[in-house]
């Protein structure tokens, strides 16, 4: 089976639970799956070093978790209306990749979370759609025929899914953001699978 990498960063939760939504919509097109990864979190310490495997939660991403998969599902918490620092990290170490076109023609999409309602959800998707353009991405938006974009009073946007965390992150997921979180995965498992399947893409290790 092909699959769709969903790779994110979470401080409190959140942006993780979205990963797992998304992952749920991924794996509602048949003949794919969601490939889960995390990234580490980075210290101002000098040569400070994490254990290669977390303690709980998705296992680290590596370079070769981009190469394999058909798609890429990036997901941050928002940090001044900018992607985190560990996700940014992650992504300027894929010079490899970018020198190899490991991504060019991938389709991508984007979720943040956001602990308030106008918090720069919007600035961070974009911020994190920067990296990718370069990488010869495809995006893959929220269209409004997700009726929900009209009619949320939670996240949603049409440059990716987002939540509304709360002042205290706690949050659940509303409906609305658990419906777009489906969408969005499902879309873009779709996109992958059509260009997969036309042999416009390919994965290194398939």
């Amino acid at each position: 089976m092909s699959e769709i990498l969903v790779l994110y960063y979470s401080r409190h939760g959140a942006t993780a639970r979205m990963a797992h939504e998304i992952a749920h919509g991924v794996e509602q097109v048949s003949g794919l799956t969601a490939r889960l990864r995390t990234v580490p979190e980075v210290s101002t310490v000098c040569e400070a070093v994490e254990d290669s495997i977390p303690a709980e939660g998705a296992p680290y991403a590596t370079l070769d978790d981009l190469q394999e998969c058909i798609g890429l599902a990036l997901g941050s918490p928002t940090r001044f209306g900018n992607m985190a620092a560990p996700m940014k990290y992650f992504l300027d170490t894929t010079t490899p990749v970018w020198l190899a076109g490991g991504l060019s023609g991938k389709p991508a999409a984007l979720f943040t979370s956001t602990s308030s309602l106008h918090g720069g959800q919007e600035t961070t998707l974009l911020s994190m759609m920067l990296p990718l353009l370069h990488h010869g991405m495809l995006l893959v938006g929220l269209p409004y025929s997700e009726t929900t974009l009209l009619t949320t009073t939670t996240g949603g946007t049409p440059y990716g899914a987002s939540h509304l965390a709360g002042s205290d992150s706690n949050l659940p997921l509303s409906e609305d953001e658990i419906r777009q979180c489906h969408t969005l995965g499902r879309r873009l498992a779709e996109v992958a699978k059509a260009q997969y399947d036309a042999g416009l893409i390919t994965a290194s290790g398939a």
